[in-house]
């Protein structure tokens, strides 16, 4: 339970801070907990990253104050044409901004900090971004935790 409670509290910073790694942790856990926690604690892990990207999200959407997004999207140049262009995308497409966070999210390609600001700027459905985020990231998790848990099972 312990386990499941820390590793939530980690994914909850890393997702704030993108230097931290929760994928890290969760690899150390696979070598020190059984396998029915490991679950458990894929699970906590996708809810913290999924609580820690929305500040991203809401800045993006300008409800939080990011000075520097405020300025990178006043000040004419290619951040604005690229945000006024995925802007455009996401409303002609829904379905395309839906994929795109969903790939972000498991893949982390693009950068998933980066797509959760989009998400923001582009007006995604807030319920939206956080049921596609909790369900790619825990997925994301648990390929993490439940692959090396079973190659360890081959060995000796």
């Amino acid at each position: 339970m312990v386990e499941t409670g820390l590793a939530f509290v980690v994914a909850l910073a890393a997702g704030l801070v993108p230097v931290l790694s929760i994928e890290v942790y969760l690899l150390g856990a696979v070598a020190l907990t059984d396998d029915g926690a490991l679950v458990a604690m894929a699970v906590a892990a996708g809810l913290g990253q999924t609580l820690g990207k929305l500040p991203y999200y809401y800045a993006g959407r300008g409800t939080l104050s990011a000075p520097w997004l405020r300025r990178r999207t006043e000040t004419p140049g290619k951040w604005t044409e690229r945000a006024a262009r995925w802007r455009r995308r996401a409303e002609e497409r829904p379905l395309w901004g839906v994929g795109l966070l969903a790939l972000s999210s498991f893949a982390s390609i693009p950068p998933f900090m980066v797509v959760s600001v989009l998400a923001g700027v582009v007006r995604m459905n807030v319920v939206l971004f956080s049921v596609v985020t909790l369900a790619t990231r825990t997925a994301r998790f648990l390929v993490i935790v439940l692959a090396p848990a079973w190659g360890l099972s081959f060995l000796p």
